[in-house]
């Protein structure tokens, strides 16, 4: 069981859960083995797997929380060899001068996140957990360095606390 606060608004169709709030709105499709209902103020979840029951209990109140809280990452460019340059594009951010390679390195940004880079701080911040998770992942493996030794070659991307 899920409570909902006020402000935020969430409807299912089907297997299909909307949670809208004042940072945005998250969709998720759940299994068919799932029951989710919406009860006054409160979101009800019943399967009879316990393990999946709590599985979609947690990712609705994750829902919960990004429409409310919002999530963010906060990541950090480290380089030795050649200072690298962020250019944030609509739904792409590109990485200009990566060990000095001429072709800029490309990330996908994934569903309504936003990033947002000034100098060496890079910040990812978006409703949905998954969406900022998965968009600070293909950041990390947008700058992967191929064959040299990344023991020498530590350049890159790396997550750090808030304000670090």
């Amino acid at each position: 069981m899920v409570r909902i606060p006020e402000g935020v608004d969430v409807s299912v169709d089907g297997y299909q859960v909307t949670v809208k709030g004042p940072n945005g709105e998250v969709q998720k499709s759940f299994s068919r083995n799932a029951s989710v209902k919406v009860e006054g103020d409160e979101v009800k979840v019943s399967a009879r797997d316990y393990g999946l029951q709590g599985t979609v209990d947690s990712l609705i109140g994750n829902m919960v929380t990004g429409v409310t809280e919002g999530y963010d990452k906060h990541m950090k460019l480290l380089y030795a060899h050649f200072p690298i340059s962020v250019d944030v594009k609509e739904n792409e951010v590109l990485f200009k001068n990566f060990l000095g390679e001429k072709e800029p390195r490309k990330a996908e940004v994934v569903g309504s996140t936003k990033v947002e880079a000034k100098g060496q701080n890079v910040t990812i911040s978006g409703p949905d957990k998954y969406a900022v998770g998965q968009t600070a992942a293909n950041m990390k493996a947008a700058l992967d360095i191929r064959h040299k030794d990344p023991r020498i070659f530590q350049d890159g991307i790396y997550e750090v606390e808030e304000g670090a």
